[in-house]
């Protein structure tokens, strides 16, 4: 209810528009063969269901489990947990090159503090599992900041670490049959506005340096800033999770891929208080120095909320770059803008091979928003002569109503945003506007557009509506031959 009340949408009527997306996605056979996350009574137990069985889906089964419950765990919701996280991560990391391990949270509110994963392992949650943070902000250890930031988000200097966090890790399953992972984020988004914290806020999950990542079938809510953060990684998949958290909450992005190679992200519902995904690099000086980009990522099947910022936002920390994004089939309702491009001098690196197809939005400010005068920096050490490109910039087929300005796109002067192509667009306005664009430092062409578009965006007339002025990659998409198994879990009471 909280939800609906600060997000000025009816959650019912978002909530079936994510169901109607995702049922559309696939046929119902396939939804239960791809998507077999339940569990069930063991009927040949002959003990009264004394045997729960667990089935999901997974790239990898592991031949080790355990429970939480085996290392002390208390659900009661009060009782700190650190500890059996601890004990039951390292208990299972000695499986790592014999079948991996598999760490089975159950039913029961599991109060923890920050602890770290292992490679060839999993985490699930039971359906009725709920890993709530502590809020004792003494337990979440400092860290050192991200190299290719040079300082944390919030305030320079070190950040707490995340809740669920690893590095160099290899073959990371965080999964579940939609169980729940609570960040408790109001203490910290209290403190955050009374400027009361010395170090940035932590994230809910955050896996650096590391290879073959999952996280798929959870709920993410309230989380103290960022949701997931992969950062230094590749080949990751993130599915089937929604995300909530109130909307003016600070910080609280989505999925924010940073410095991530072949990237899939799909079948998210997420309502958030900043952007749902944001796909960024690195910041200034220290991502210039770092020099990792983000590239080969997909999104698709992507439901967002978010009245104060992007559905899809690129940067504004891209500093080692962002290449080949593909997104597509994006619902939002009540968001600031659907794709945002935020840069600035200083910056320097590029955002460029951008396609976006097929979204249909309801009550926006902006469609479209590009930025070229995005001042926020680390510090005062920045390049004035890294110049960021911009280039490539494709977006097609979107729908658009209750829209106050179709979009606003501002390059650089003297470097102007090249490349940009916009086609089968119809914007509905909440009310006429003598200029429904606009547009400066931008370069491209237009077609199909309703209301026109800017005259530096050239009309090239119509395209039959489909798409082929600006056309979508017909290659592979990252991580897209990846394949599931069925794996099963028996917990015995």
């Amino acid at each position: 209810m909280e939800l609906q009340k600060r997000s000025g949408v009816s959650l019912p009527k978002i909530l079936a528009t994510w169901l109607l997306l995702l049922a559309a996605s696939a046929g119902p056979a396939e939804c239960i063969r791809e998507n077999p996350n339940f569990s069930a009574q063991d009927e040949g137990g002959g003990g009264g269901g004394a045997a729960e069985e667990f089935r999901y889906s997974a790239a990898s089964c592991r031949t080790h489990t355990a429970s939480l419950a085996d290392f002390g765990g208390v659900g009661d919701g009060v009782t700190s947990n650190t500890a059996a996280f601890g004990d039951a991560v390292a208990h299972l990391s000695q499986f790592a090159s014999d079948g991996g391990g598999m760490l089975f949270v159950p039913a029961g509110r599991w109060l923890t503090g920050p602890f770290n994963l292992t490679s060839s392992f999993t985490l699930f949650l039971h359906r009725d599992a709920v890993i709530l943070a502590t809020q004792n902000v003494n337990e979440w250890p400092v860290i050192d900041p991200l190299p290719s930031y040079g300082r944390g988000r919030d305030h320079p200097g070190g950040r707490y670490s995340s809740l669920i966090g690893g590095s160099n890790l290899t073959d990371v399953i965080i999964t579940g049959d939609n169980g729940t992972i609570d960040g408790q984020g109001a203490t910290w988004w209290s403190k955050f506005h009374g400027n009361k914290l010395k170090y940035t806020r932590g994230y809910l999950i955050e896996l650096m340096h590391s290879d073959q990542i999952f996280i798929m079938n959870l709920t993410l809510l309230n989380s103290p800033a960022w949701n997931i953060h992969p950062v230094y990684s590749s080949n990751i998949v993130i599915s089937g999770i929604t995300i909530l958290a109130p909307v003016h909450s600070p910080n609280t992005d989505g999925i924010n891929p940073d410095s991530c190679s072949n990237v899939r992200i799909e079948d998210c519902y997420i309502v958030s208080g900043d952007d749902c995904v944001a796909i960024k690099s690195g910041w200034d000086e220290y991502g210039i120095a770092y020099g990792m980009p983000s590239q080969h990522i997909l999104v698709r099947r992507l439901v967002c909320v978010s009245p104060t910022s992007a559905v899809i936002a690129l940067g504004s920390e891209m500093s080692g770059g962002i290449r080949d994004v593909r997104a597509e089939d994006i619902t939002a309702v009540n968001s600031e803008s659907g794709v945002r491009i935020k840069t600035a001098i200083g910056r320097g690196a590029y955002v460029r091979d951008v396609f976006v197809r097929r979204m249909t939005l309801d009550t926006m400010k902006w469609v479209f928003w590009m930025t070229g005068n995005y001042k926020s920096h680390p510090d005062d050490k920045y390049d004035p002569n890294a110049i960021p490109v911009v280039d490539g910039i494709s977006y097609s087929d979107v729908t658009a109503v209750n829209v106050t300005m179709a979009a606003r796109l501002e390059g650089i002067p003297g470097a102007p945003f090249t490349g940009v192509c916009i086609s089968n667009i119809t914007v509905a306005l909440r009310k006429a506007r003598k200029l429904p664009w606009y547009c400066t430092d931008v370069e491209g062409v237009s077609s199909g557009v309703t209301p026109a578009a800017c005259a530096s965006l050239a009309d090239q007339g119509t395209d039959n509506g489909g798409g082929g002025l600006c056309p979508f990659p017909t290659d592979p998409a990252p991580m897209e031959d990846v394949q599931l198994q069925e794996c099963a879990y028996v917990k015995t009471s």
